[in-house]
């Protein structure tokens, strides 16, 4: 019997002691005390790892305050490298009190209500920690305002503060520096920022950090993830000793995501090796440092898929694990220039951007490169190759893989369907009804100028693309044959009333725009040759109109033919 996929399991301890497939990456805690990095920020996209190894390094660094759970904590690391790598790491096993805390909760509508579970988290961990109260070295004073954190009856300034607080008991109580784990920083900002209340919470966490990362001589060090880079001086004020390790670096590289080897040896185990193409082809294609790397949590998706059913077809797993907001947004915004580079992404293209180390959210759009690089830090693009250039680093960055381009194809035909509703259309069916082939192209040539396209999936595009703006009328059916695959015509408009008017539509893709013509001239024969028009005969239509429509990138040309 193999072992079960961790599907959603993020607790270091439950995946040990439950059986759970585990992919060792306990030489991240080697590297980080080798480096010695005082407060360490990795950026990572979502689901990438980021929760499972900050649980990691919990269990195997913190000192619970009970000689029993510390032993327990010890065992989960049975057999894994971090173990074979002699007793000047092992020695740092159980030595420390831990803070560990998560910011996910906060994407919330509202500032009150992002902070109440901000404020809820805190408690939580406070009460994790209720232990010292019993220790003589905590004062009667301290002890007081422990407990009002803890039962969430404290003030602002109090939260705000309370990290550093709570390293200065743990540390007063052991006799050692805490560590601080903070997990998914950057939530309550993204949030926060497409909620409105952006200021607001950057003020809270920046009060949150500055006291507990600053100045605080009660620490030993931070581990922080989170998946945007935010500036130093909107978030970090001051930190000096901030370590900022991102998809860029070469140092802690292969510790978030799946190297290959892992994957193959994960897929020999499930004995699914077979499907190795299919799991390259959709989920590698980050290049973090120089390190290639899968997404991890699309890798065990379909691996559970494919255990099961060999069979499995892919899915982008991952598109309902990570906010799409800056995809949306990036759409909804592009003018001329944008949508051409989208475009150039979406047909296997490479974008080069100049890197911006320290933005924020604030700066997202002010220019062009701020939000590219956003979507790089993201996931949404990765890194093909690198160059320095005026004292600056510059990527060709690409899209990773199907998946993610999934996601934006998704994305732009959600758009897409959504502002073609918006639009009137009332020209475009006259011109229909009136056999004006000419005008009909031009509405719809203007279409798509204002839209996105991408072109290795033309055929499909262009047909939902044609289908959406015919079904806005509220005269007509429109039938969409494309699906189906019967051999009948790609789309029918028809008349609720047998005495009304209908229309069949034959679409073709060229290869140049020299092809337009003679394509949509093959595409009106092709409705004639096929008898496409007996279908609507036989339903009782006598009134029946056929177009040849031809497309390529944004040029249309369209055929009139009465029915024969």
């Amino acid at each position: 019997m193999k072992k079960p996929l961790p599907i959603g399991v993020e607790n270091f301890e439950d995946i040990v002691k439950s059986g759970y497939c585990y992919v060792d990456k306990t030489m991240f805690i080697k590297e980080l005390l080798d480096l010695k990095g005082k407060v360490n920020l990795f950026l990572r996209p979502r689901r990438f790892g980021k929760t499972l190894n900050l649980s990691m390094l919990r269990y195997f660094f913190e000192d619970t305050g009970d000689v029993k759970k510390n032993e327990e904590n010890k065992t989960l690391f049975q057999g894994l490298k971090i173990m074979e790598q002699g007793e000047a790491y092992a020695q740092h096993m159980g030595s420390y009190p831990v803070i560990n805390l998560t910011l996910k909760s906060a994407k919330q509508p509202t500032f009150e209500s992002a902070y109440g579970k901000l404020k809820r988290a805190i408690a939580d961990e406070f009460q994790r920690h209720q232990y010292i109260l019993s220790n003589e070295k905590i004062t009667e004073e301290d002890k007081k305002l422990f407990q009002e954190i803890a039962d969430r009856k404290a003030e602002y300034d109090d939260y705000s503060g309370a990290l550093e607080f709570l390293s200065k008991c743990l540390s007063e109580a052991a006799g050692r520096k805490t560590v601080i784990l903070i997990d998914e920083y950057d939530v309550p900002l993204e949030n926060a920022y497409f909620r409105g209340f952006y200021e607001e919470m950057v003020d809270f966490i920046r009060s949150l950090f500055e006291s507990a990362l600053k100045t605080n001589n009660y620490l030993q060090f931070a581990v922080i993830t989170g998946c945007l880079r935010i500036s130093k001086e909107s978030i970090f004020t001051g930190l000096n000793h901030l370590n900022i390790i991102s998809v860029l670096d070469r140092k802690y590289s292969e510790h978030f995501g799946f190297t290959e080897q892992e994957v193959t040896r994960l897929m020999s185990y499930y004995e699914v090796e077979s499907r190795f193409s299919t799991m390259k082809e959709w989920y590698d294609g980050y290049l973090f440092g120089d390190t290639e790397v899968y997404n991890p949590w699309s890798v065990i998706k379909y691996l559970y898929d494919l255990y099961s059913d060999i069979g499995a077809f892919p899915h982008p797993y991952w598109i309902n694990t990570s906010s799409n907001d800056i995809i949306k947004d990036l759409i909804a915004r592009a003018d001329r220039e944008t949508k051409g580079q989208i475009e150039t992404l979406l047909g296997s293209g490479t974008l080069d951007i100049q890197i911006h180390e320290e933005v924020t959210y604030g700066d997202m759009y002010g220019s062009g490169e701020n939000l590219w690089n956003f979507l790089y830090f993201t996931g949404y693009l990765t890194k093909e190759s690198e160059y320095f250039k005026e004292s600056s680093i510059f990527l060709r960055a690409r899209i990773p893989n199907v998946e993610v381009k999934t996601i934006y194809q998704n994305t732009i035909l959600n758009w897409l369907k959504a502002a073609i509703k918006k639009e009137d259309f009332h020209d475009l069916y006259r011109a229909m009804e009136e056999g004006d082939a000419g005008r009909m192209a031009d509405i719809i040539n203007g279409q798509l100028f204002r839209t996105i396209s991408f072109y290795d999936s033309a055929e499909n595009f262009y047909h939902g693309f044609l289908t959406g703006i015919l079904s806005q009328s509220e005269n007509y059916l429109v039938k969409s044959n494309r699906e189906s695959g019967n051999g009948r015509s790609d789309i029918m408009v028809k008349s609720p009333s047998l005495r009304g008017r209908a229309f069949i539509v034959e679409v073709k893709v060229s290869d140049s725009v020299d092809d337009l013509e003679n394509d949509a001239k093959k595409a009106l024969k092709q409705i004639y040759e096929k008898r496409y028009m007996e279908e609507l005969r036989a339903e009782g239509y006598r009134k029946i109109d056929c177009y040849g429509v031809s497309f390529f990138r944004k040029d249309c040309e369209v055929r009139f033919g009465e029915g024969e």
